[in-house]
């Protein structure tokens, strides 16, 4: 039987990899993901070279360190290196691997890469389209980073709002905490997040509701006078005072952010 050549895991592969492992849920790092084994013959890898990097990088993950869940042991140094890297400069690392991503499906700048569901990666056209050959190249890494903050936002919260549940891709929002015109270097800053509802989204970015020091929500006087509309009190009474669901990976929401939040923009009146 052939020996199949090792390939060695370059600063490209490892980024590619850390890119997925942002995006996939935990249970589907394994050799049968048709994304995984898409994504690594492209890279010229076998699948389970690159399932077991994922697994590397969970091990890595304080959340699952913190619930004693370890992901493969045996993550190299270089992968560390590149998780704090990773951590510690997203405004450059986040942009720079989902371009690396995108690069390895379609060179066509004025597409996008999406990950769909857990399996799936698609080329598509963008809802709002380049501006063509006149856009730069930093409004290019501008996009690639939005994106990637959304795909990982999203699959932190297993796709879910983390305050009502609703689970349609296409009705969520990857969610600032403080906001990033005002604060643009925590723009890309995953523990800057919330996955959320559009409707909880406006509510949020408004002032209307906030988290408290224990992930509660907490509702706006202005929410609970509109309890008085049956139709209307649906979408939030019944989550006053409940704790939000926390993300399954990378870092839970910033309490320094949330407290922002509850002091600058949340409107108690």
């Amino acid at each position: 039987m052939m020996k199949t050549e090792k390939v060695t895991w370059t600063r490209t592969h490892l980024l590619i990899a850390l890119n997925l492992y942002c995006k996939i849920p935990y249970g589907k790092f394994h050799n049968r993901n048709p994304m995984i084994a898409d994504v690594a013959a492209r890279m010229g890898r076998t699948t389970n070279s690159l399932a077991m990097k994922l697994s590397n990088f969970a091990s890595l993950d304080p959340i699952h360190r913190a619930r004693g869940v370890k992901g493969l042991e045996g993550a190299s140094q270089r992968d560390r290196l590149l998780w704090n890297e990773f951590r510690e400069n997203p405004e450059l690392l986040m942009p720079e691997s989902e371009q690396l991503l995108h690069d390895l499906y379609t060179k066509d700048q004025e597409k996008e890469v999406d990950v769909v569901g857990a399996e799936m990666i698609r080329v598509t056209t963008p809802s709002i389209p380049f501006v063509g050959k006149t856009e730069t190249k930093a409004m290019v890494s501008v996009r690639r980073g939005q994106q990637f903050f959304r795909q990982a936002i999203l699959a932190a919260y297993d796709i879910e709002c983390c305050i009502s549940g609703v689970n349609i891709s296409t009705l969520l929002v990857a969610s600032h905490i403080k906001p990033w015109r005002s604060f643009p270097e925590e723009r890309l800053n995953l523990r800057n997040g919330l996955c959320l509802s559009a409707i909880h989204d406006a509510a949020f970015d408004q002032g209307l509701l906030t988290l408290d020091e224990q992930f509660r929500v907490v509702l706006s006087q202005t929410l609970r006078k509109s309890m008085d509309n049956r139709e209307w009190s649906v979408f939030f009474g019944p989550y006053e005072g409940k704790k939000i669901s926390l993300p399954n990976k990378l870092a839970e929401p910033d309490p320094m952010a949330l407290k922002y939040h509850r002091t600058h923009v949340f409107k108690e009146l």
